[in-house]
Protein backbone atom coordinates (compact mmCIF):
# COMPACT_ATOMS: atom_id res chain seq x y z
CA UNK A 1 0.00 0.00 0.00
CA UNK A 2 1.61 3.49 -0.61
CA UNK A 3 1.46 6.59 1.68
CA UNK A 4 -1.45 8.24 -0.55
CA UNK A 5 -3.47 5.04 -0.90
CA UNK A 6 -6.67 4.93 0.91
CA UNK A 7 -6.78 2.17 3.60
CA UNK A 8 -10.05 0.10 3.52
CA UNK A 9 -12.01 1.76 6.65
CA UNK A 10 -15.12 0.16 7.58
CA UNK A 11 -18.06 2.16 7.86
CA UNK A 12 -19.46 3.12 11.41
CA UNK A 13 -22.85 1.61 11.20
CA UNK A 14 -25.04 0.91 14.40
CA UNK A 15 -24.38 1.76 18.01
CA UNK A 16 -20.80 2.39 19.55
CA UNK A 17 -20.51 1.09 23.50
CA UNK A 18 -18.28 3.31 25.29
CA UNK A 19 -17.22 1.40 28.46
CA UNK A 20 -15.70 3.30 30.85
CA UNK A 21 -14.24 1.81 34.02
CA UNK A 22 -13.83 4.26 36.85
CA UNK A 23 -17.51 6.41 36.98
CA UNK A 24 -16.41 9.36 39.27
CA UNK A 25 -15.22 12.90 37.56
CA UNK A 26 -14.15 12.22 34.53
CA UNK A 27 -16.11 9.81 33.12
CA UNK A 28 -19.82 11.67 34.26
CA UNK A 29 -18.38 15.10 32.95
CA UNK A 30 -17.78 13.17 29.61
CA UNK A 31 -21.34 11.28 29.95
CA UNK A 32 -23.37 14.35 30.50
CA UNK A 33 -21.05 16.60 28.51
CA UNK A 34 -22.13 14.44 25.32
CA UNK A 35 -25.67 13.93 26.06
CA UNK A 36 -25.57 18.01 26.87
CA UNK A 37 -24.17 18.43 23.19
CA UNK A 38 -26.24 15.51 21.47
CA UNK A 39 -29.96 17.63 22.88
CA UNK A 40 -28.15 20.93 21.16
CA UNK A 41 -28.17 22.43 24.97
CA UNK A 42 -24.20 22.82 24.89
CA UNK A 43 -21.14 22.59 22.32
CA UNK A 44 -18.11 20.28 22.71
CA UNK A 45 -15.41 22.80 23.24
CA UNK A 46 -12.40 20.76 23.47
CA UNK A 47 -12.89 18.04 21.03
CA UNK A 48 -10.78 18.11 18.19
CA UNK A 49 -12.94 15.37 16.50
CA UNK A 50 -15.80 17.57 16.68
CA UNK A 51 -14.67 21.01 16.57
CA UNK A 52 -11.27 20.59 14.79
CA UNK A 53 -10.67 21.13 11.07
CA UNK A 54 -7.87 19.03 8.57
CA UNK A 55 -6.16 20.89 5.83
CA UNK A 56 -6.38 18.40 2.63
CA UNK A 57 -3.66 19.47 -0.49
CA UNK A 58 -2.56 23.10 -0.81
CA UNK A 59 -2.67 25.82 0.86
CA UNK A 60 -4.63 27.47 -2.37
CA UNK A 61 -7.40 25.44 -2.45
CA UNK A 62 -8.67 26.29 0.77
CA UNK A 63 -10.39 22.59 1.72
CA UNK A 64 -10.46 22.44 5.42
CA UNK A 65 -13.21 19.99 6.57
CA UNK A 66 -14.38 19.40 10.02
CA UNK A 67 -12.38 16.12 10.82
CA UNK A 68 -15.98 14.40 12.02
CA UNK A 69 -16.77 15.27 8.19
CA UNK A 70 -13.89 14.19 6.82
CA UNK A 71 -13.25 11.15 8.44
CA UNK A 72 -16.13 8.16 8.88
CA UNK A 73 -16.32 8.56 12.59
CA UNK A 74 -18.96 7.48 14.68
CA UNK A 75 -21.86 9.89 15.59
CA UNK A 76 -22.32 11.09 18.99
CA UNK A 77 -26.02 9.93 18.87
CA UNK A 78 -24.95 6.33 18.55
CA UNK A 79 -22.92 6.15 21.86
CA UNK A 80 -23.74 4.17 24.47
CA UNK A 81 -22.17 4.50 27.86
CA UNK A 82 -21.72 2.15 30.63
CA UNK A 83 -18.95 1.23 33.18
CA UNK A 84 -17.75 0.23 36.20
CA UNK A 85 -16.98 1.69 39.90
CA UNK A 86 -16.62 0.21 43.94
CA UNK A 87 -18.67 2.93 44.47
CA UNK A 88 -22.23 2.08 43.73
CA UNK A 89 -23.81 6.03 42.66
CA UNK A 90 -25.67 6.18 39.40
CA UNK A 91 -23.84 8.80 37.11
CA UNK A 92 -26.31 11.60 37.91
CA UNK A 93 -25.53 11.20 41.64
CA UNK A 94 -21.49 10.57 40.83
CA UNK A 95 -21.81 13.79 38.81
CA UNK A 96 -23.14 15.86 41.82
CA UNK A 97 -20.72 14.35 44.08
CA UNK A 98 -17.24 15.07 42.20
CA UNK A 99 -19.15 18.66 41.83
CA UNK A 100 -17.52 19.85 38.27
CA UNK A 101 -20.70 20.23 36.98
CA UNK A 102 -23.36 22.61 38.26
CA UNK A 103 -26.86 22.04 38.87
CA UNK A 104 -27.77 23.82 35.67
CA UNK A 105 -26.33 21.42 33.41
CA UNK A 106 -27.04 18.09 35.13
CA UNK A 107 -30.87 18.98 36.00
CA UNK A 108 -32.05 18.83 32.22
CA UNK A 109 -30.09 15.57 31.89
CA UNK A 110 -30.90 14.04 35.44
CA UNK A 111 -32.93 11.17 34.50
CA UNK A 112 -30.80 10.11 31.48
CA UNK A 113 -27.63 10.07 33.93
CA UNK A 114 -29.48 8.23 36.58
CA UNK A 115 -30.31 5.24 34.39
CA UNK A 116 -26.53 4.52 34.02
CA UNK A 117 -25.36 2.77 36.85
CA UNK A 118 -21.70 1.40 37.23
CA UNK A 119 -21.24 -2.52 37.05
CA UNK A 120 -19.62 -3.98 40.21
CA UNK A 121 -15.46 -3.02 40.00
CA UNK A 122 -12.64 -5.29 39.93
CA UNK A 123 -11.02 -3.44 43.16
CA UNK A 124 -8.55 -3.83 45.29
CA UNK A 125 -7.38 -1.44 48.22
CA UNK A 126 -3.89 -3.03 47.94
CA UNK A 127 -3.62 -1.01 44.72
CA UNK A 128 -5.44 2.29 45.47
CA UNK A 129 -5.24 2.88 48.61
CA UNK A 130 -7.23 5.78 49.21
CA UNK A 131 -10.26 4.90 47.89
CA UNK A 132 -12.98 2.08 48.46
CA UNK A 133 -16.49 1.04 48.33
CA UNK A 134 -19.16 -1.81 47.81
CA UNK A 135 -19.69 -2.71 44.38
CA UNK A 136 -16.91 -4.86 44.26
CA UNK A 137 -16.38 -8.29 42.47
CA UNK A 138 -15.42 -11.56 44.16
CA UNK A 139 -13.03 -13.97 42.73
CA UNK A 140 -10.60 -16.72 43.33
CA UNK A 141 -8.08 -15.76 41.55
CA UNK A 142 -7.64 -12.74 39.59
CA UNK A 143 -8.34 -14.68 36.38
CA UNK A 144 -11.81 -15.67 37.71
CA UNK A 145 -11.92 -11.64 38.13
CA UNK A 146 -11.45 -10.88 34.53
CA UNK A 147 -13.22 -13.64 33.24
CA UNK A 148 -16.31 -11.76 34.99
CA UNK A 149 -15.34 -8.45 33.24
CA UNK A 150 -15.37 -10.00 30.19
CA UNK A 151 -19.24 -11.52 30.64
CA UNK A 152 -19.79 -8.03 31.79
CA UNK A 153 -18.68 -6.43 28.49
CA UNK A 154 -20.75 -9.78 26.28
CA UNK A 155 -23.56 -8.85 28.46
CA UNK A 156 -23.94 -5.15 28.03
CA UNK A 157 -22.91 -5.53 24.16
CA UNK A 158 -26.30 -8.16 24.13
CA UNK A 159 -28.81 -6.00 26.53
CA UNK A 160 -27.75 -2.54 25.10
CA UNK A 161 -27.92 -3.54 21.31
CA UNK A 162 -24.21 -1.91 20.49
CA UNK A 163 -22.62 -3.37 17.44
CA UNK A 164 -19.11 -2.66 18.77
CA UNK A 165 -16.94 -1.24 22.07
CA UNK A 166 -14.32 0.25 22.87
CA UNK A 167 -13.13 0.77 26.67
CA UNK A 168 -11.27 4.45 28.02
CA UNK A 169 -10.02 3.62 31.46
CA UNK A 170 -11.15 6.75 33.83
CA UNK A 171 -10.41 5.27 37.06
CA UNK A 172 -7.55 6.33 39.28
CA UNK A 173 -4.13 5.87 39.56
CA UNK A 174 -2.45 2.69 40.91
CA UNK A 175 0.78 2.46 42.80
CA UNK A 176 3.73 1.91 41.09
CA UNK A 177 4.83 -1.42 39.63
CA UNK A 178 8.05 -2.35 37.64
CA UNK A 179 7.41 -4.13 34.84
CA UNK A 180 8.84 -7.84 35.20
CA UNK A 181 9.03 -11.21 34.41
CA UNK A 182 5.24 -11.60 34.63
CA UNK A 183 4.53 -8.68 31.95
CA UNK A 184 6.86 -9.91 29.55
CA UNK A 185 4.71 -12.60 27.64
CA UNK A 186 0.91 -13.45 27.48
CA UNK A 187 1.62 -16.67 28.90
CA UNK A 188 3.62 -15.67 32.01
CA UNK A 189 0.79 -13.12 32.38
CA UNK A 190 -2.03 -15.26 32.03
CA UNK A 191 -0.30 -18.06 34.45
CA UNK A 192 0.30 -15.15 36.73
CA UNK A 193 -3.70 -14.65 36.94
CA UNK A 194 -4.27 -17.60 37.76
CA UNK A 195 -1.57 -17.88 40.84
CA UNK A 196 -2.49 -13.80 41.97
CA UNK A 197 0.36 -12.49 41.26
CA UNK A 198 0.82 -9.07 43.11
CA UNK A 199 2.03 -7.55 39.91
CA UNK A 200 -0.81 -7.91 38.05
CA UNK A 201 -3.44 -4.80 38.87
CA UNK A 202 -6.60 -4.41 38.00
CA UNK A 203 -6.18 -2.03 35.46
CA UNK A 204 -4.66 -5.18 33.48
CA UNK A 205 -7.46 -7.64 34.13
CA UNK A 206 -9.77 -5.24 32.65
CA UNK A 207 -7.46 -4.26 29.52
CA UNK A 208 -7.07 -8.19 29.25
CA UNK A 209 -10.96 -8.48 29.49
CA UNK A 210 -11.33 -6.26 27.23
CA UNK A 211 -8.94 -7.52 24.08
CA UNK A 212 -10.54 -11.08 24.81
CA UNK A 213 -13.56 -9.99 24.00
CA UNK A 214 -12.61 -7.46 20.96
CA UNK A 215 -12.43 -4.16 22.14
CA UNK A 216 -9.78 -1.28 22.11
CA UNK A 217 -8.69 -0.33 25.21
CA UNK A 218 -6.96 3.09 26.07
CA UNK A 219 -5.24 3.97 29.45
CA UNK A 220 -6.27 7.61 30.68
CA UNK A 221 -4.07 7.25 33.77
CA UNK A 222 0.08 6.16 34.32
CA UNK A 223 -0.73 2.81 35.45
CA UNK A 224 1.08 -0.15 34.01
CA UNK A 225 -0.91 -1.93 31.64
CA UNK A 226 -1.22 -2.08 27.71
CA UNK A 227 2.47 -0.98 27.79
CA UNK A 228 3.45 -4.14 28.54
CA UNK A 229 5.05 -7.19 26.10
CA UNK A 230 2.07 -9.37 27.53
CA UNK A 231 -0.76 -6.97 26.60
CA UNK A 232 0.45 -5.71 23.72
CA UNK A 233 1.35 -9.17 22.02
CA UNK A 234 -2.72 -9.93 22.98
CA UNK A 235 -3.61 -7.18 21.13
CA UNK A 236 -1.77 -7.77 17.77
CA UNK A 237 -3.02 -11.26 18.29
CA UNK A 238 -6.38 -9.95 18.50
CA UNK A 239 -5.51 -7.51 16.10
CA UNK A 240 -7.06 -4.24 17.91
CA UNK A 241 -6.27 -1.25 18.38
CA UNK A 242 -4.52 -0.27 21.94
CA UNK A 243 -3.32 3.50 23.57
CA UNK A 244 -2.26 5.30 26.12
CA UNK A 245 -1.39 6.55 28.58
CA UNK A 246 -2.10 9.36 31.08
CA UNK A 247 -4.28 11.90 30.21
CA UNK A 248 -3.03 14.97 28.79
CA UNK A 249 -4.51 17.40 30.73
CA UNK A 250 -3.09 20.39 32.94
CA UNK A 251 0.39 21.22 33.77
CA UNK A 252 1.97 19.02 31.68
CA UNK A 253 -0.11 20.09 28.65
CA UNK A 254 1.75 23.27 29.01
CA UNK A 255 5.35 21.81 29.91
CA UNK A 256 4.40 20.30 25.68
CA UNK A 257 3.80 23.24 24.78
CA UNK A 258 6.48 26.04 26.33
CA UNK A 259 9.08 22.86 26.33
CA UNK A 260 8.74 22.84 23.03
CA UNK A 261 9.65 26.66 22.15
CA UNK A 262 12.59 26.69 24.34
CA UNK A 263 14.32 23.82 22.33
CA UNK A 264 12.97 25.49 18.86
CA UNK A 265 15.00 29.12 19.71
CA UNK A 266 18.15 27.03 21.70
CA UNK A 267 17.48 28.67 25.19
CA UNK A 268 18.74 26.82 27.75
CA UNK A 269 17.04 25.27 30.66
CA UNK A 270 18.17 25.18 34.68
CA UNK A 271 15.47 24.19 35.94
CA UNK A 272 11.81 23.33 36.34
CA UNK A 273 9.40 22.80 39.41
CA UNK A 274 6.14 22.83 39.26
CA UNK A 275 3.44 22.23 42.05
CA UNK A 276 -0.18 21.21 42.05
CA UNK A 277 -3.32 21.61 44.61
CA UNK A 278 -6.06 19.88 43.65
CA UNK A 279 -9.09 18.56 45.62
CA UNK A 280 -11.13 15.61 43.54
CA UNK A 281 -10.99 11.74 44.04
CA UNK A 282 -7.87 11.82 42.18
CA UNK A 283 -6.69 13.91 44.28
CA UNK A 284 -7.50 12.07 47.36
CA UNK A 285 -5.66 9.18 45.73
CA UNK A 286 -2.33 10.70 44.45
CA UNK A 287 -2.07 12.08 48.44
CA UNK A 288 -0.64 8.44 48.63
CA UNK A 289 3.04 7.74 47.74
CA UNK A 290 2.62 4.67 46.42
CA UNK A 291 0.03 6.33 43.86
CA UNK A 292 1.92 9.59 43.45
CA UNK A 293 4.94 7.69 42.29
CA UNK A 294 3.31 6.58 39.37
CA UNK A 295 2.09 9.79 38.32
CA UNK A 296 5.78 10.69 38.56
CA UNK A 297 7.30 8.77 36.52
CA UNK A 298 4.89 9.85 33.41
CA UNK A 299 5.32 13.72 34.41
CA UNK A 300 8.82 13.90 34.90
CA UNK A 301 9.72 11.52 31.40
CA UNK A 302 8.17 14.99 29.01
CA UNK A 303 11.48 17.04 29.35
CA UNK A 304 13.88 14.53 28.96
CA UNK A 305 12.36 13.12 25.61
CA UNK A 306 11.10 16.61 24.55
CA UNK A 307 14.68 18.54 25.31
CA UNK A 308 16.92 15.25 24.39
CA UNK A 309 19.56 16.44 26.82
CA UNK A 310 21.60 13.73 24.92
CA UNK A 311 21.99 15.82 22.33
CA UNK A 312 22.46 19.35 23.53
CA UNK A 313 24.04 18.75 27.15
CA UNK A 314 25.31 22.34 27.41
CA UNK A 315 21.51 23.80 27.40
CA UNK A 316 19.90 20.46 28.47
CA UNK A 317 22.37 18.32 30.31
CA UNK A 318 21.89 19.80 34.12
CA UNK A 319 18.32 20.46 34.39
CA UNK A 320 16.79 20.16 37.91
CA UNK A 321 12.98 19.17 37.78
CA UNK A 322 10.92 18.54 40.51
CA UNK A 323 6.96 17.59 40.36
CA UNK A 324 5.25 18.03 43.60
CA UNK A 325 0.92 17.36 43.71
CA UNK A 326 -0.63 18.32 47.43
CA UNK A 327 -4.41 17.29 48.47
CA UNK A 328 -6.58 20.26 49.07
CA UNK A 329 -9.91 19.43 49.30
CA UNK A 330 -11.38 23.15 48.57
CA UNK A 331 -10.17 23.39 45.46
CA UNK A 332 -12.39 20.00 44.31
CA UNK A 333 -11.86 19.16 40.94
CA UNK A 334 -10.64 23.04 39.74
CA UNK A 335 -6.60 22.04 39.84
CA UNK A 336 -4.35 24.97 39.88
CA UNK A 337 -0.89 24.43 38.66
CA UNK A 338 2.12 26.45 39.41
CA UNK A 339 5.64 25.94 37.71
CA UNK A 340 8.54 28.22 38.02
CA UNK A 341 11.10 27.85 35.15
CA UNK A 342 14.15 28.87 35.38
CA UNK A 343 16.09 29.24 31.71
CA UNK A 344 19.30 30.94 30.22
CA UNK A 345 19.84 32.81 26.84
CA UNK A 346 22.47 34.58 25.25
CA UNK A 347 25.99 34.77 26.70
CA UNK A 348 24.43 32.66 29.31
CA UNK A 349 22.07 35.17 31.05
CA UNK A 350 19.76 33.77 33.74
CA UNK A 351 15.40 35.00 32.75
CA UNK A 352 12.32 33.16 34.08
CA UNK A 353 9.34 32.31 32.92
CA UNK A 354 6.23 31.13 35.77
CA UNK A 355 2.71 30.07 35.13
CA UNK A 356 -0.15 29.86 37.64
CA UNK A 357 -2.39 27.42 35.44
CA UNK A 358 -6.34 26.99 37.39
CA UNK A 359 -7.59 24.88 35.16
CA UNK A 360 -11.13 22.34 35.98
CA UNK A 361 -8.91 18.90 35.16
CA UNK A 362 -12.19 17.21 34.54
CA UNK A 363 -13.15 19.90 32.25
CA UNK A 364 -10.38 19.48 30.26
CA UNK A 365 -9.88 15.43 30.23
CA UNK A 366 -13.93 15.13 29.26
CA UNK A 367 -13.32 15.65 25.37
CA UNK A 368 -10.26 13.54 25.37
CA UNK A 369 -12.69 10.86 26.32
CA UNK A 370 -14.31 11.25 23.48
CA UNK A 371 -11.66 11.53 20.64
CA UNK A 372 -10.36 8.55 22.20
CA UNK A 373 -13.60 6.80 21.53
CA UNK A 374 -14.35 8.26 18.40
CA UNK A 375 -10.29 7.70 16.80
CA UNK A 376 -9.66 4.37 18.51
CA UNK A 377 -13.48 2.64 17.17
CA UNK A 378 -11.95 4.53 13.56
CA UNK A 379 -8.37 3.03 14.25
CA UNK A 380 -10.03 -0.75 14.52
CA UNK A 381 -12.81 -0.19 11.81
CA UNK A 382 -9.36 0.67 9.80
CA UNK A 383 -7.52 -2.62 10.82
CA UNK A 384 -4.75 -0.64 12.72
CA UNK A 385 -3.86 -3.26 15.26
CA UNK A 386 -1.49 -2.59 18.22
CA UNK A 387 -0.03 0.63 19.06
CA UNK A 388 -1.33 3.79 18.00
CA UNK A 389 1.19 6.32 18.64
CA UNK A 390 -0.83 9.15 16.32
CA UNK A 391 -3.22 9.39 19.46
CA UNK A 392 -0.13 10.42 21.50
CA UNK A 393 -1.41 14.14 21.28
CA UNK A 394 -3.73 13.00 24.00
CA UNK A 395 -1.31 11.00 26.42
CA UNK A 396 1.66 12.22 29.31
CA UNK A 397 3.55 9.24 28.63
CA UNK A 398 2.63 8.25 25.12
CA UNK A 399 3.39 4.76 23.71
CA UNK A 400 5.71 4.00 20.98
CA UNK A 401 7.00 0.82 19.40
CA UNK A 402 9.98 -0.84 20.83
CA UNK A 403 13.15 0.94 19.94
CA UNK A 404 11.30 4.24 19.50
CA UNK A 405 11.50 7.29 21.56
CA UNK A 406 8.11 8.61 21.72
CA UNK A 407 7.04 12.33 20.72
CA UNK A 408 5.97 14.79 23.61
CA UNK A 409 6.03 17.63 21.38
CA UNK A 410 2.49 18.61 21.37
CA UNK A 411 2.84 20.49 17.78
CA UNK A 412 4.59 17.04 16.47
CA UNK A 413 2.10 15.22 17.87
CA UNK A 414 -0.88 17.17 16.50
CA UNK A 415 0.88 16.85 13.12
CA UNK A 416 1.11 13.00 13.25
CA UNK A 417 -2.52 12.89 14.12
CA UNK A 418 -4.20 14.97 11.12
CA UNK A 419 -1.55 12.93 9.12
CA UNK A 420 -2.62 9.78 9.83
CA UNK A 421 -5.94 10.70 9.34
CA UNK A 422 -4.86 11.90 5.82
CA UNK A 423 -3.34 8.67 5.37
CA UNK A 424 -6.13 6.57 6.08
CA UNK A 425 -8.65 8.97 3.46
CA UNK A 426 -5.80 8.02 0.65
CA UNK A 427 -4.88 11.92 1.12
CA UNK A 428 -1.40 13.46 0.58
CA UNK A 429 0.40 14.38 3.80
CA UNK A 430 1.26 17.81 4.31
CA UNK A 431 5.21 18.61 4.58
CA UNK A 432 5.14 22.50 5.26
CA UNK A 433 7.89 22.90 2.66
CA UNK A 434 5.86 25.39 0.60
CA UNK A 435 8.61 25.55 -2.01
CA UNK A 436 6.57 25.46 -4.91
CA UNK A 437 4.59 28.51 -4.28
CA UNK A 438 7.73 30.13 -5.09
CA UNK A 439 9.43 28.20 -7.82
CA UNK A 440 8.98 30.05 -11.08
Amino acid sequence: MTPDAPRTVQPAHGRLGVLLPGMGAVATTFIAGVESVRRGLARPVGSVTQLGTIRLGKRTEGRAPLIHEFAPLARLEDLVFGGWDPIPDDAFRSATVAGVLEERHLAPIAEFLKGIVPMPAVFDQFYVKKLDGPNVKTGKTKRDLAEQLRDDIRRFRKDRGVDRLVMVWCASTEIFIRPGAVHASLAAFEKGMAENHVDIAPSMLYAWAALQEGVPFAMGAPNLAVDTPALQELARNRGLPIAGKDFKTGQTLMKTVLAPMLKARMLGLSGWYSTNILGNRDGEVLDDPESFKTKEESKLGVLEHILQPELYPELYGNIFHKVRINYYPPRRDNKEGWDNIDIFGWLGYPMQIKVDFLCRDSILAAPIVLDLTLFMDLAQRAGMAGIQEWLSFYFKSPMAAPGLVAENDLFIQQFKLKNTLRYLMGEDQITHLGIEYYQR
